[in-house]
């Protein structure tokens, strides 16, 4: 090392200071002095790099997506809250602001669990996945808000298996005939989304027979606190079976996407080593994933707080507001990434991001937010409206049969989009008064 001293005396710095013999005050003094001012320039250094470092990072993340354009609404959305400007600016500011943190947030996840290992990553991915869901819904529901939590579990869900799915296999079918993917995976995703489907189905059927006891809101409670314990248990073993035990299924998907990716111009590999390399180092990602959270968390504390006046403004109903708009913010960034994978031909890719996200909400969100309402002393239920029970099992039904052969085309794309659709319009002119409300508020 340059900076510090050696007992040789080979070290120019060294016999410039002091004895390099190791004798008496020459190793002393000399070798200290180089040592001291060594490690301080070292550190020096290494801090005057550190502005330059940082700045290079976050031009970085910042130009890799073209959305990050729209991160000039979140210190608009901010100060729109801040000064209390109108309801809908602030909706709308912080409504816009959202979806380029969204977009950051999932870069920043998968920065940093790319650096762990195989069952750390899939956790570190299922559980901020969603976190802008999860964070809108905790807010909402600390608020009160049992309505706009339901409904927005409830359109991330059928955002992504209708609306998403259909994208993509639209996208894909204009550009190839008949497309396919790993019936396997898309079969046991389809399996667990038909329990999800039955964790809804049960509650909405006992309230119903339970009409005429006086206990039925108690009743609801045991029975949704018992049920997302189940679903939680499930999901972990989910995710055992995914990264550990059956690994295999899911491998199989990487191998082709990996062939298919280096089949395409070999000569230029050295080219594309570059571009496959992280940006971000565990640190970085670790202090970009705090910030984007922190920023999340206000700009939809705003959001959450200006429904209520947009929808006294609107006329539109807070079922409506959390079942399309906010899945929207919240899966923006999911949503491009299925579509162009798709489009690359990379089914098993878009598969799995539009229907492993919907089981994340169905399975990991919804039933952690039902414990979340247990601890705060909030009523959130799994029991939803009978209409929204129904629309969410027809749609899980529809994909079922869609996906079972494990091969789609552009039709296929438009039967989910149509029917996509045909729900939005219908939750749309679907009242959300005191007689189809929330069930346990009604019952309160």
């Amino acid at each position: 090392m340059p900076f510090f001293g050696n007992s040789d005396g080979s070290d120019e710095h060294t016999s410039l200071l002091g004895n390099g013999n190791g004798n008496g005050n020459g190793n002393g003094n000399g070798n200290g002095d180089v040592n001291g001012h060594g490690r301080g320039y070292k550190v020096a250094s290494h801090l005057s790099h550190w502005p330059s470092r940082v700045l290079h990072l976050t031009w970085v993340t910042l130009v890799r997506d073209y959305v990050n354009l729209l991160l000039v609404f979140v210190p608009l959305g901010i100060i729109a809250g801040v000064l209390k400007w109108d309801a809908t600016a602030v909706f709308t500011l912080n409504f816009f602001a959202i979806i380029p943190l969204a977009s950051l947030l999932s870069f920043a996840t998968e920065e940093l669990s790319a650096t762990m290992g195989q069952a750390l990553g899939g956790l570190m991915n299922a559980t901020f996945g969603n976190a802008v869901e999860l964070i809108v819904s905790i807010i909402a529901l600390t608020r009160g808000q049992t309505r706009v939590v339901q409904a927005s579990m409830l359109g991330s869900i059928l955002s992504n298996i209708l609306l998403v799915l259909g994208c993509c296999f639209f996208a894909g079918g204009l550009r190839y005939h008949e497309q396919t993917f790993n019936s396997t995976v898309a079969s046991t995703m389809s399996s667990l989304m038909t329990v999800a489907s039955a964790s809804l189905i049960i509650p909405a059927t006992l309230y119903s027979s339970l009409s005429n006891h006086p206990g039925r809101t108690e009743n609801i409670l045991v029975v949704s606190h018992g049920t997302a314990i189940i679903l939680l248990i499930l999901y972990v073993m989910y995710l055992y079976f995914q990264l550990c035990s059956h690994s295999y299924l899911f491998e199989e998907v990487n191998k082709e996407v990996t062939a298919d990716m280096e089949g395409q111009e070999d000569g230029e590999n050295e080219e594309r080593e570059p571009q496959e390399e992280r940006v971000l180092g565990p640190l970085a990602a670790t202090v970009a994933l705090v910030l984007v959270t922190i920023l999340v968390a206000v700009c939809a504390d705003y959001l959450v707080d200006s429904i209520d006046d947009i929808v006294e403004k609107t006329g539109m109903t807070p079922t409506f507001i959390g079942l399309v708009l906010i899945p929207i913010v919240g899966n923006a960034a999911e949503h491009v990434t299925a579509v162009v994978v798709a489009w690359k031909d990379k089914m098993d890719l878009a598969i799995g991001v539009a229907i492993g996200s919907s089981l994340q909400i169905a399975l990991f969100v919804t039933p952690f937010l039902v414990i979340v309402g247990w601890i705060i002393g909030v009523p959130m239920t799994l029991h939803f409206q009978t209409f929204e029970t129904v629309a969410f099992f027809i749609s899980g039904l529809v994909v079922t049969f869609l996906i079972q052969d494990g091969k789609s085309n552009y039709l296929e794309g438009g039967l989910c989009l149509g029917m996509y659709v045909i729900l939005a319009l219908a939750f749309y002119v679907y009242p959300d008064s005191e007689a189809v409300g929330d069930a346990l508020v009604n019952a309160s």
